[in-house]
């Protein structure tokens, strides 16, 4: 097989912070083929319930299944039980599923993120199924050692939406200058019991002046 297959979708950094009223997920969106750059819009970031959202790294398909196997899971609880499905419980859900398909893997690393009657979390899930509930930060994929540098920096308790949206795309920044596999642009999400908010174009670019000042 070619050295480039073989490669193929291993970069990417994605970001989950957790905050006084919600959930942060941030990603970049670059995908790349070795040393390729397959796509310059990827999409990495999934609502897969009213206010949950998984993030992914990894094979680009695997990631877009498991992403439509999870939202119709979620659903699914939703009309066989009157109410909505947990961030705890879908992070368990995927990762049974995972655990289920351990000796065929999805090759991905995942964050379930959002908010529910036990407040805000997020989840990290790996490709064998092991889920670790995060209790303030955590990054996944290549770029991640130079996001943790940024979020172990600058994080603190009780940050607002603001605070938590300026140190998230602090830290992609800090990825996406030094590692060749995150780039391109930020994609960030934010999850309160109020709302699932894609921050526009408009918005996120008075963030980033913020942060080059």
């Amino acid at each position: 097989m070619p050295e480039q297959l073989q490669e193929s979708m291993k970069g990417t950094t994605t970001i989950g912070i957790v905050f006084k009223d919600g959930v942060i997920l941030a990603t970049e969106k670059r995908a790349t083929m070795g040393y390729m750059i397959a796509s310059k819009k990827a999409k990495k970031v999934y609502k897969v319930a009213e206010r949950i959202g998984m993030t992914t790294a990894g094979g680009v398909g695997d990631a877009q299944q498991l992403a439509r196997i999870l939202t119709v899971e979620c659903n699914l609880y939703q009309i066989r039980r009157s109410r909505s499905i947990t961030v705890g419980a879908s992070a368990t859900l995927l990762s049974n599923y995972l655990n289920q398909n351990r000796y065929f893997p999805y090759y991905v690393q995942l964050l379930v993120g959002g908010i529910d009657e036990n407040g805000p979390s997020v989840y990290s899930v790996d490709a064998m199924g092991g889920a670790t509930k995060e209790e303030e930060i955590v990054a996944t994929g290549s770029g991640s050692p130079m996001a943790y540098g940024v979020l172990e920096d600058r994080f603190r308790k009780d940050m607002n939406e603001d605070e938590a949206i300026d140190i998230a795309i602090r830290a992609l920044k800090s990825a996406m200058k030094r590692d060749a596999g995150s780039g391109e642009g930020i994609h960030v999400v934010v999850i309160t019991k109020d709302k699932y908010h894609i921050l526009e174009e408009d918005a996120l670019q008075k963030y980033i002046l913020k942060t080059n000042a």
